[in-house]
C-alpha cells in the first residue's frame, strides 16, 4: 500500500512523477472505456458526444490533479460510458428516442430556394451556406445543387441535381 501511495500519491500535493502516473493510468482506462462505450460514440461530432467528451474529461482530470479520489473518478466515469451506451443503444433501437437525443437534420436549401426560416433557426447565413457549398463542392453556385441540408452533427452537407 506505502508503494501505491509512493507512487500516485494522495490528496491535492502530487509530484510531476505522481501526476504522469495517473496520467498513465488513466489512459489505458479511457481505453478501456472506449471500447464498452463503442468506437462510434466518441467518433461522431454530434452535441450528445461533445457532452460525454466533456463531462468524462472534466471528471477524469480531477483524478489527475488529485481533487477528488482516484477509485470514485473512475467508478463515476464508467458509469458514465455505460449510460452513454445505454442511451446508444436506445437511440439505435427507438427513432423517437434517437430524435430526441440527436436531433432532425434543417433543409437549408431545396427546390431552387433558401429556407430563410430554417437557416435562421439554426442561425446560419448565406455566408454560412456559401462556405459548406465551397467545402463539399468546390463551388458557391447553388444552380447544380438540389438540396442543402444541416446534419444533427452541425456539418453542411450537399445534395447535388442529378445529370
Amino acid at each position: 500500500m506505502e508503494y501505491l501511495k509512493l507512487l500516485f500519491g494522495e490528496g491535492e500535493q502530487l509530484t510531476t512523477w505522481q501526476m504522469s502516473a495517473r496520467m498513465a493510468v488513466l489512459f489505458f482506462v479511457a481505453l478501456v472505456m472506449l471500447r464498452i462505450a463503442g468506437v462510434r460514440t466518441f467518433g461522431r461530432k454530434s452535441a450528445f458526444d461533445t457532452v460525454i467528451k466533456i463531462m468524462l474529461g472534466a471528471v477524469m482530470s480531477r483524478a489527475v490533479v488529485g481533487a477528488s479520489p482516484f477509485g470514485p473518478v473512475v467508478a463515476a466515469s464508467l458509469t458514465l460510458v455505460v449510460i452513454c451506451r445505454i442511451v446508444a443503444w436506445c437511440c439505435a433501437c427507438n427513432p423517437v428516442i434517437e430524435k430526441w437525443v440527436k436531433g432532425n437534420e434543417t433543409v437549408l436549401f431545396e427546390k431552387g430556394k433558401e429556407n430563410i426560416r430554417q437557416m435562421k433557426d439554426a442561425l446560419i447565413s448565406p455566408e454560412d451556406l456559401k462556405e459548406g457549398l465551397r467545402l463539399q463542392i468546390k463551388s458557391e453556385s447553388l444552380e447544380t445543387v438540389q438540396k442543402v441540408l444541416l446534419e444533427r452533427n452541425g456539418e453542411i452537407s450537399v445534395i447535388e441535381k442529378r445529370s
